[in-house]
């Protein structure tokens, strides 16, 4: 789970420039809160990324204990170049971990969170 500062901006990037498909979204009243869970797929049995928008706060400290979120794809190549045709910012282009043959990318969120493309 992240907390996001504009809950529609995180979805509208994680959906349309990382991929992922919204599978729901609700609504706590009583606690001022909408968390929204995205997955690879449109299906409640997939792992998911939970955003949760506290209503009123549009920003967050991220701290130092936040790493990052990992996510497993066919083509890094191609991905990252689809991310930033659609204006999403890389930080690092594809390429091999220092000391490994892993090929990794990482981009950045609307909230500064990053995002690990890990070649499958």
């Amino acid at each position: 789970m992240i907390r996001v500062g504009n809950l529609d901006q995180s979805i509208d990037f994680y959906t349309k420039t990382i991929g992922l498909k919204l599978v729901r979204k609700i609504d706590y009243p009583h606690g001022k809160f909408t968390l929204a869970f995205l997955s690879i797929h449109e299906s409640d049995e997939e792992p998911f990324l939970e955003l949760t928008y506290n209503w009123g706060v549009d920003n967050y400290e991220l701290g130092n204990s936040f790493g990052h979120i990992a996510l497993g794809v066919d083509d890094i190549y191609a991905v990252c170049k689809e991310i930033k045709n659609k204006g999403g910012r890389i930080t690092r282009e594809p390429g091999p971990m220092k000391g490994s043959k892993s090929i990794l990318a990482f981009v950045e969120d609307p909230d500064g969170y990053k995002i690990e493309l890990l070649q499958r």
